[in-house]
Order: structure tokens, then C-alpha cells, then sequence
């Protein structure tokens, strides 16, 4: 059997392909009932706003996604856990420009029934400006 280390690792990676193939139900089942985002500027997502939001766009022309996850530290701390990363977003709207954005997560995973699965997460992703020509 996997370590909980190897796991949450696995679960990163699982996170970030589902979301660039728009695999809505994968991601969903990835995240705690309970789970809470903060984001920058905008009030504590739960899941059911998460869930809707993610449904709309994979509904409608979404965005193609591209992402790269750099995990700096990782602890686990009996049935909770917590992961720091370095993460780097593309989002290309069909016809627009790509816009990128980049930072730093504090994740808190949850051990359920045998799995991990994300419980809060902390996303301080900013705007990545365009190269200056």
C-alpha cells in the first residue's frame, strides 16, 4: 500500500490533470464535503458554489488549462495533512489570449475512510503579466 506521502502526491497530480481535461465529477471527488477555498478578494468558497462554477464552464466553450504544481513542503500530521506549493495556471479561452497566473497554495488535506481528500485550501495566485516586448 502507498504511504499517506505517495498518495497525497498522487492526489496532487490527479487534481491537476483532471482540471486540464475538464473532468468536473474527478475533481469534485478529490475534495471533502466540507472543503472551503479562500481566494484572494472574494469570500470563502464552499462546495456546492465550487461545483456549480466548475459544471458552468466545463458546460459551456471552457477554456483549455495547462498547469505545473511544485510541491515545496509536504507533512502529514495523523489524519490531516498539509501541502505548500508553487503553482503556475493557463487558462486560453477559445479565441482570447492565454491568461497565466502564479503563486502559492496551502492546502490542508483530511484522511476519510482510507483516502485523502483536500479540505482547505488557501490559493494566493496572481495575475502573471505579459513579457514586455
Amino acid at each position: 500500500m502507498d504511504s499517506d506521502e505517495q498518495q497525497i502526491r498522487a492526489l496532487v497530480r490527479t487534481w491537476l490533470e483532471a482540471s486540464q481535461k475538464g473532468d468536473v465529477e474527478t475533481v469534485l471527488g478529490l475534495m471533502s464535503d466540507d472543503v472551503v477555498f479562500l481566494l484572494p478578494g472574494r469570500p470563502p468558497m464552499h462546495k456546492p458554489e465550487f461545483a456549480a462554477l466548475a459544471r458552468a464552464q466545463a458546460a459551456g466553450d471552457a477554456p483549455r488549462m495547462e498547469g505545473e504544481s511544485e510541491i515545496q513542503e509536504l507533512q502529514v500530521l495523523g489524519d490531516w495533512a498539509f501541502v505548500r506549493t508553487r503553482l503556475r495556471v493557463v487558462a486560453t479561452p477559445a479565441g482570447g489570449p492565454p491568461i497565466e497566473r502564479a503563486g502559492h497554495t496551502l492546502t490542508l488535506l483530511r484522511k476519510e475512510n482510507g483516502r485523502w481528500l483536500l479540505a482547505r485550501d488557501a490559493n494566493l495566485l496572481a495575475p502573471v503579466a505579459p513579457p514586455r516586448t
